[in-house]
């Protein structure tokens, strides 16, 4: 995080220790079939459980511990134990062996053969010029993404990479946007700009006819590493760029390819399914009260109703949006939460679910101190200090937003917190955002003068976040042409994705579209569930007119609770305004 100013005196105590051990219990399964004797293990204890024949299972673990999950010839899972884990609900998968033989050296050093073999599963590897290269056993700075990764939506290479990787500069202009000067920081000699390395060919212009979708792997070297490889035209650095297509590698004596590129069509068919499409799917309480016809009668159902759901917050949170929406009965919509508050309290899940339909409603004040307990409960936690800083912003106490940002960056250097994946990214360009916007109320002139923002983007930003770090998701995002590109938020599609955002304590992701490419495009989301039988609330914030003057936002929360059904959440137009389905 960028140090600007510490704007308080931090004196505070910190501690991780949580001594009550959690009782975890679920369901171990392959394709809804229940797997006896898999094996259920604690890392850090090493006590181990088997399923039984109805695949369930028992066992206690700290939050803090990991748990795995196996099972012959099926895929290890690995989950992390939080303060709320007490069900999880596993599926697991067949393996897929892609090599007969494996040889395990003990050299650090790898062949290119070696390296060949490892390409398509290890993302730490790069095809150069020269070689491949592996970023772990080099003697110079090498910053590779995943192609999965890059933001999908973006103009084009330059808009996917810059806001992914800090030091990244894009000038774009004036008579040709459509090819922008890339600016590495860490070049080795003077301000030049980079040069490019595409399967192996050299260039100096920039690559406009790739896609993202055609992109495996893209790495940036800086400074003297790419000076020694690329000698002088490298002087401000390379970005090497593998496609999909160009990039497999046969077996030995084979044309069996190690990686193989594949091709799909990504023309939108209109299939996801909107509101309306899925009434019928709604809980039987809330089609109930949907029916009523006068606010006497839907009172009177409410009463009935809260004997039978009362125990569960997704049943208040649905009641309290009900009268707050369809009755615009706002003082009895409160007296729902306030006589079942129990629910609520040391629960962050249906805290942050209550904040999120809060700040959706315009109730800032309140999802303000919703957030200050959320904080309370998990002061370890990423997510609830940039929470916090949010809703100091959107109530104007922009003195302790920055407070809350210098805090999370003191715990952050003195190592009480983590930062794993994008977190940095995301936190940064939160605290760029706040700079720019309100700079003048928060530092002096001179302290201004000497701050340098990254952030350059100009567009619409799109922010999502969940209640439940187990959520699984997959989201769709449909552009003017009807192209849509596919982001998958699940153990499935990367397991360490997962695993770094439960150890920091962060369920947030965002995209960027940039205004290049101006109409109206669809968010579609396909939930995939959370490893219990739960709703999960996915809250969107969408950001217009991003770091201008003009920045507006608007909050929208989705209850997510039928899976794997593709759904309609809403379009954005990047010249107008916003329009739900």
């Amino acid at each position: 995080m960028k140090k600007i100013i510490v704007l308080f005196v931090l004196a505070c105590t910190f501690s991780f220790a949580q001594e009550k051990k959690n009782s975890i219990k679920g369901k171990i399964t392959y394709l809804e079939t229940p797997l006896v004797n898999a094996e259920i293990k604690v890392v850090e204890t090493n006590e181990i459980v088997k399923s039984d024949v109805n695949g369930t299972y028992q066992i206690t673990a700290l939050p803090g511990q990991t748990i795995t999950y196996s099972y012959p010839a099926m895929n290890y899972v690995e989950i992390f134990v939080e303060d709320v884990t007490r069900i999880l609900n596993v599926g697991l998968t067949p393996k897929v062996n892609l090599l007969d033989e494996v040889t395990v050296e003990k050299t650090v050093i790898k062949s290119q053969e070696q390296l060949r073999g490892e390409y398509a599963t290890n993302t730490n590897i790069i095809n150069t010029a020269f070689g491949l290269l592996d970023k772990e056993i080099t003697n110079f700075a090498v910053r590779i993404i995943d192609g999965k990764e890059l933001n999908p939506i973006g103009l084009d290479i330059a808009s996917s990479i810059q806001y992914q990787l800090p030091g990244v500069k894009v000038e774009r202009r004036t008579i040709d946007p459509t090819t922008p000067v890339i600016f590495l920081r860490g070049a080795s000699i003077g301000f030049f700009p980079a040069i490019y390395d595409i399967d192996g060919f050299i260039t100096k212009d920039f690559p406009y006819y790739l896609t993202v979708e055609n992109i495996k792997r893209i790495a940036v070297i800086p400074g003297l590493g790419a000076v020694n490889k690329y000698g002088g035209a490298a002087n401000g650095g390379v970005i090497v760029i593998n496609t999909k297509g160009a990039n497999y590698f046969p077996e030995p004596g084979s044309d069996k390819p190690y990686d193989q590129a594949k091709l799909r069509n990504n023309k939108y068919d209109n299939s996801a399914l909107s509101s309306s499409d899925l009434k019928l799917d709604k809980p039987t309480y809330l089609n109930k009260l949907l029916s009523s016809t006068i606010e006497s009668e839907a009172i009177e159902l409410y009463k009935d109703q809260v004997k039978m759901y009362g125990s569960s917050y997704n049943y208040v949170l649905d009641a309290y949006d009900y009268f707050s929406q369809r009755w615009k009965n706002s003082d009895f919509a409160d007296e729902i939460i306030q006589d079942n508050r129990g629910l609520f309290n040391e629960n962050p899940l249906a805290l942050k679910s209550l904040a999120y339909i809060y700040q959706a409603e315009g109730r800032l004040e309140r999802a303000n101190e919703i957030y200050k307990e959320v904080f309370t409960l998990r002061a370890n936690y990423a997510q609830s200090y940039l929470n916090m800083a949010e809703s100091y912003i959107e109530i104007n106490e922009f003195q302790k937003a920055a407070s809350i940002y210098a805090r999370y960056g003191y715990l952050l250097e003195q190592g009480f917190l983590r930062a794993e994946g994008d977190l940095g990214v995301i936190m940064e360009r939160e605290l760029n955002n706040l700079i720019a916007l309100k700079g003048e109320e928060l530092l002096s002139n001179k302290e201004l003068k000497n701050i340098v923002l990254d952030d350059e983007f100009d567009g619409t930003r799109l922010v999502f976040e969940w209640n439940d770090s187990e959520a699984e998701f997959e989201l769709e995002f449909v552009n003017p042409e009807g192209n849509y590109f596919k982001s998958e938020h699940s153990l499935y599609a990367d397991a360490n994705r997962i695993k770094n955002e439960k150890i920091s304590g962060f369920s947030t992701e965002e995209y960027l579209i940039d205004d290049s490419l101006r109409g109206t495009w669809q968010i579609n989301a396909k939930y995939l569930g959370n490893k219990s039988l739960t709703p999960t609330y996915l809250k969107a914030t969408i950001y217009h007119n991003y770091g201008s003057a003009s920045q507006r936002k608007e909050v929208k929360v989705f209850k997510m609770n039928i899976r794997n059904v593709n759904q309609q959440l809403f379009s954005v137009s990047n010249a107008t305004s916003i329009v739900s389905n």
